[in-house]
């Protein structure tokens, strides 16, 4: 039992993110307790550090219990150069820490998505492999087709690590070379009639990041089937089914068994690739039991496929999964819509909370999602959440005692929602 009482402690990413939003800095005397707190907790680091500002990255070259921030992304804010000084640049990517290398290559990318490889070819061959690979993963922010070269080099990386995400990278963009090989051979094994996967893992698969070895349980030709499938161009499809839509598509039945497989490997793709035609195709209808989902009935997958749809999109879909099938199954869901819970979402999210009180089960069958409420339901349902505040008697068959936990877990999901309203409230900049 929490009791009826805000944690604030939940409540300080929200804190940090509305200051940075807000172009706040920590006081000077306050920065060190700013570090400690994100020394403590790995999930406040991003915000902390930038509010931290410079005088934080200053202050983590001298005490080694901060030093995790020198090895962040956080490269210190006002000292970075500006991304057109070409010589200033060079000089910082030459001379500067690993962060203050990696915000620079941000900054740069943002400036001008073009440079950002150019700079970074400038050192790639004597970089180690794990600062190679986390420098290629910030090319994901505004990848291009201009990235192609860089990327297609970089399949032919002595780090498996790093030509695995080049290849992914590569798969994301639907014109490149590499999305054009992989449907070639993803077309050559997925048809209308039959499903035929990869006999052998060649060295032109293994180039383009075809990992070889299956994980335990895996077979290996279905291994690298989904492999090949989730790394062709969606479009690729729709010429092989003779033009018909991706609802339709996935609506088709799959030879053989391999529906599982083919359904999983279109779902990686549409993420991959930010499709949201294809990713309404695979959610399938909200109301639909999710064991009957057209596409797949993993709650992370969907999860992961809402992602790419509109935040409108997401959250009526999300609204109608709970007015569909309650909150036990809807957290992983939850988590991926804009917060403030607005609108039909709240709405869904407040009604299934009373249904379940109705039901008479105890409020911690439900505490992810109660958590979770706490920090994402707009402020302004306090007060219709405040007439579920009262104890009432148990309903008939509830479990004992379960209104009065109820009552104090609305109490304090009512006290948290006004807490934070007053929080924005206070740190928003006058009208």
């Amino acid at each position: 039992r929490r009791g009826a009482a805000p944690d604030l402690t939940e409540l300080l990413p929200q804190w940090l993110a509305a200051a940075a939003r807000h172009g706040y800095r920590a006081p000077s005397a306050l920065v060190p307790a700013l570090l400690d707190a994100a020394r403590a907790r790995t999930d406040l680091r991003p915000q902390a550090l930038a509010l931290a500002g410079a005088r934080g990255l200053w202050l983590a070259r001298l005490n080694p219990e901060w030093r995790f921030a020198l090895r962040g992304g956080a490269g210190g804010g006002g000292e970075l150069p500006d991304p057109a000084d070409g010589k200033a640049v060079a000089r910082l990517w030459e001379e500067g820490l690993f962060a203050e290398r990696v915000a620079l290559l941000g900054a740069v990318r943002a400036h001008d998505p073009a440079a950002a490889p150019r700079l970074l070819a400038t050192t790639w061959a004597t970089e180690r492999a794990e600062d190679r690979l986390m420098f290629l993963d910030s090319l994901r922010s505004g990848l291009s087709e201009g990235d192609e070269p860089f990327l297609e080099a970089a399949l032919g990386d002595r780090s498996r690590n790093v030509r695995a995400t080049a290849a992914e990278l590569l798969s994301a963009l639907p014109a490149s070379a590499l999305a054009g090989r992989m449907a070639e051979r993803a077309l050559a094994c997925v048809g209308p009639e039959a499903v035929v996967p990869p006999a052998e893992c060649d060295a032109g698969m293994l180039r383009d990041g075809v990992v070889k070895r299956p994980p335990a349980g895996r077979g290996e030709r279905a291994w690298w089937l989904g492999q090949l499938v989730e790394s062709a161009p969606l479009s690729c499809w729709r010429d092989r089914f003779g033009g018909l839509s991706p609802a339709e598509i996935v609506a088709l039945p799959v030879a053989e068994g391999w529906a599982e497989e083919i359904h999983a490997a279109w779902c990686r793709a549409a993420v991959r690739q930010r499709d949201a035609l294809w990713s309404k195709a695979l959610l399938g209808p909200a109301s639909a039991p999710p064991a009957a989902g057209p596409g797949t009935a993993s709650l992370a997958e969907r999860a992961k496929l809402l992602e790419t749809l509109t935040e409108r999109e997401r959250a009526a879909w999300v609204a109608e999964f709970v007015r569909a099938h309650g909150l036990s199954e809807a957290f992983q869901l939850l988590g991926v819509c804009l917060v403030p819970w607005a609108g039909e979402l709240g709405r869904a999210v407040v009604d299934a909370l009373d249904a379940a009180r109705e039901a008479g089960s105890y409020p911690w069958s439900f505490s992810g999602v109660m958590g979770l409420a706490e920090r994402c339901l707009d402020p302004a349902e306090a007060d219709r959440l405040e007439a579920l505040t009262a104890a009432a008697q148990d309903p008939p068959e509830a479990s004992p005692g379960a209104a009065a936990y109820w009552a104090e877990a609305f109490q304090r999901l009512v006290a948290t929602l006004r807490l934070r309203g007053a929080m924005l409230a206070e740190l928003a900049p006058p009208a």
